[in-house]
């Protein structure tokens, strides 16, 4: 890839910018991230070495400090957002004015050559029966605050002529701003310093996919842009479309004591369940590289140097 960009991150210091920002600067390109550092993380102080690393601390709501980062940006990776059902409960107004509103005015500002490449979530397609096969044309059902915001905002990004959604499986792996409550790292976490899991409604299965991989994505977007625009991804890998059990299953391999129970009786208050297709994905060139295995190993490595408490989003 020759061409270079100025890239606007905003959000870029958390989960998924700190691993993919890196990767944007070294592949040359000239990347300005915006974020608040709500989790007080330096997940970002091994680029700040790169000449082409710019950082402001700032909010996403501010239409002044958007409008004069973005004047200069080719690409804007909108990430920063509250992210999952259960911080956007904790404070709903905020997650409104953050998810949706802020979006909106984004769009709003973007120019119509400007490229936004946005995470969604699969996550809006909801809950089904065991049948429940989702490709990017099926009927959306978010049954969360979180996912509801995101398909709204998924509509608007539509209309923008070069825009592209990646509707995103659960995320898991170790990241420089580490989240230990998605579901792979949480279950590995668990039984790693509990060697015990309560699952409830174990049979319930959703799609997974590595944070280096959501890195790889957007790298595959930039570089194949004009075929991949205007257009809606799911991004997953597709042999772990997995059930929470079958989850337990394969990190119990690779910790021999660990025991889950399925509990008889409650609900899990996420109540999605689902098969996700990602073919559409896959026809462009891209292939996910980090298998769910991997990501254990690599998760059991990493909570030998963290304590949980830290890392979560609530």
């Amino acid at each position: 890839m020759d061409e270079k960009y100025k890239i606007l991150v905003t959000g870029g210091a958390g989960y998924i910018g700190s691993t993919l920002v890196p990767e944007l600067l070294n592949l040359g390109h000239h990347v300005t991230v915006l974020d608040n550092f709500m989790y007080k993380q330096n997940s970002l102080a091994h680029v700040c070495h790169h000449k082409n690393f710019n950082i402001v601390k700032g909010d996403i709501r501010l239409k002044d400090t958007m409008q004069s980062l973005m004047k200069d940006a080719d690409i804007i990776i909108p990430l920063a957002a509250l992210v999952g059902a259960p911080l956007c409960k904790q404070d709903p107004m905020t997650a409104t004015s953050v998810n949706h509103d802020a979006i909106l005015m984004m769009l709003k500002l973007a120019s119509k050559e400007q490229k936004i490449y946005m995470p969604t979530t699969n996550s809006a397609y909801g809950s089904g029966d065991k049948n429940n096969f989702c490709t990017e044309e099926s009927p959306l059902n978010p049954i969360s605050q979180y996912a509801e915001e995101k398909v709204k905002v998924e509509k608007a990004l539509m209309e923008h002529p070069n825009a592209v959604s990646l509707r995103l499986a659960t995320v898991f792996g170790m990241s420089p701003r580490m989240r230990t409550d998605l579901l792979v790292n949480d279950f590995t976490y668990r039984a790693l310093h509990d060697k015990y899991v309560l699952i409830f409604e174990g049979h319930f299965k959703r799609n997974y996919v590595h944070v280096r991989d959501i890195a790889r994505a957007f790298i595959h977007l930039i570089n194949h842009h004009d075929r991949m625009k205007g257009q809606i991804y799911n991004v997953g890998l597709s042999d772990a479309n997995l059930s929470k059990k079958e989850l337990c299953e394969k990190i119990k391999k690779f910790i021999p004591d660990f025991s889950y129970v399925e509990a008889a009786v409650g609900k899990d208050p996420d109540q999605r369940n689902y098969i996700v297709n990602n073919e559409k994905i896959e026809k462009t060139g891209f292939k996910p590289l980090f298998s769910i295995e991997h990501g254990i190993q690599e998760l059991l490595k990493g909570y030998t140097m963290i304590k949980n408490n830290m890392y979560g989003n609530v």
